[in-house]
């Protein structure tokens, strides 16, 4: 019989093994990856295109190009496309990031016949048809408008015009004017020399055998995809003075806190340290800041910090809501909890606990063979290869309080970027 009165052995986790993709190249440039593992007759295909270009004379061509991109093509309509992907059992949506736009395939096997051939449609004969393009429009600046209202939104926009320069693609406050502004010719350029098999990357996953590799390559490499002239860009960042950014909002009764300042990519060495760290301050719930902010002052519903990485820049940042009343009291409890990091050591109970949640955590997020592509995709966006998780596995495991208190000494000094949106 089970005794419940003793807790459950702990044992430390096996090295955890990553499902590796086997590389092709097709003609015409797209680099295809194959990850081959799930029971069920399902593939996801992914096709990933780096931005090629932003100006802040047409902030929202990127965006919009993901927006307005299953709205026709040639030879079908948006309905059509629509239709003929529900009818098939299938799902398709594309995704604007900040440095990626990301067309993703749910299909079963199956009816890749009919669903794949519709992606390569989309993806070389879009149209973006005036009339679609209104309505995208109108409908976003319908979203923008919620969005200004609420405090957090409006921290999160100064937050990165201050860190990154409101004239640079991560810094950009877009405003309502800015929809009247898209250009359709503007957008059909950027679709040819983005959506090139130069600049692509196909990630298949799930239950690909032999015949679903062969059939993306029957479709994209085979030499009738334009392949158009990649032009080389890199983001500029123009970033503000690091200090404080009050955002004032008359009557309001919360008062939103982003705190943060640039921090190093996922490239630099340093980094999965650096993920341990941030842990331990605020990347899980039992974090300090949730045991201080909200724990013990009840002074919000929610805190946390994080880590994010992207083309040439990384950065960290502190986010949560706080009533008016006691936002400089979070604000201080904010930086004690940065302090107490920068000078005294973390315990080993506490820093065994972080371990065991990081690790953990991993090994929960590889639930199928998708889980696997998601791991090699955010390398691959990173410009890195699987020494990165032996790197971050080596970090949760070795990294000792003293290096801990050293990176914090460095992350957590001067330099912040405080915004307060209430």
């Amino acid at each position: 019989m089970l005794n419940r009165t003793l807790a459950p052995e702990n044992n430390p986790l096996k090295p955890i093994q990553l499902l590796k993709p086997v590389r092709s190249e097709l003609k015409g440039g797209a680099r295809l990856y194959v990850i081959d593992g799930a029971d069920a007759d399902v593939v996801r295909i992914e096709f990933i295109f780096p931005h090629t270009g932003w100006e802040a004379e047409q902030p929202l061509v990127n965006r919009a190009l993901a927006g307005m991109l299953l709205e026709g093509t040639a030879k079908h309509t948006a309905a059509e496309i629509a239709e003929t992907i529900d009818f098939y059992g299938a799902f398709l949506n594309a995704d604007n990031g900040a440095d990626h736009t990301i067309v993703t395939l749910h299909s079963l096997n199956k009816q890749l016949q009919h669903t794949l051939p519709l992606v390569k449609e989309v993806l070389t004969e879009a149209v973006f048809p005036a009339a679609e393009l209104e309505v995208f429009s109108r409908n976003s600046l319908q979203k923008l408008q919620v969005s200004l209202e609420k405090n957090e939104f409006q921290a999160r926009r100064a937050f990165n015009a201050a860190v990154f320069g409101g004239n640079s693609p991560y810094g950009y406050s877009v405003e309502p004017s800015d929809f009247e502004k898209i250009d359709r010719q503007a957008l059909i350029r950027r679709y040819h020399e983005q959506f090139s098999p130069a600049n692509c990357i196909i990630i298949v996953s799930g239950k690909a055998g032999t015949s679903v590799p062969a059939e993306v390559e029957r479709l994209f490499g085979n030499g009738d995809w334009p392949a158009m002239p990649v032009p080389a860009y890199e983001p500029v960042l123009q970033p503000g003075l690091p200090g404080k950014y009050p955002v004032e909002i008359p009557g309001s009764l919360q008062s939103a806190i982003r705190i943060g300042k640039p921090a190093i990519t996922k490239a630099h060495p340093d980094y999965a340290e650096l993920q341990v760290l941030n842990t331990v301050l605020g990347g899980y719930f039992g974090s300090r800041l949730m045991a201080n902010i909200r724990e013990d002052k009840g002074y919000t519903y929610g805190i946390g910090s994080g880590l994010h990485s992207f083309r040439n820049s990384g950065l960290f940042f502190i986010a949560t809501e706080v009533g008016a009343e006691v936002r400089e009291k979070a604000l201080q409890e904010i930086y004690l909890e940065m302090d107490r990091l920068r000078n005294d050591l973390i315990p080993g109970k506490e820093l065994d606990l972080v371990r065991n949640y990081l690790l953990g955590s991993f090994l929960g997020s590889l639930e199928n063979v998708f889980s696997h592509a998601d791991k090699l995709k955010n390398l691959l966006l990173s410009g890195l290869d699987y020494t990165y998780y032996d790197r971050y596995f080596e970090a949760i495991r070795d990294v000792k309080p003293e290096r801990l208190r050293e990176l914090a000494g460095s992350l957590f000094s001067d330099g912040f970027y405080e915004i307060t949106a209430g």
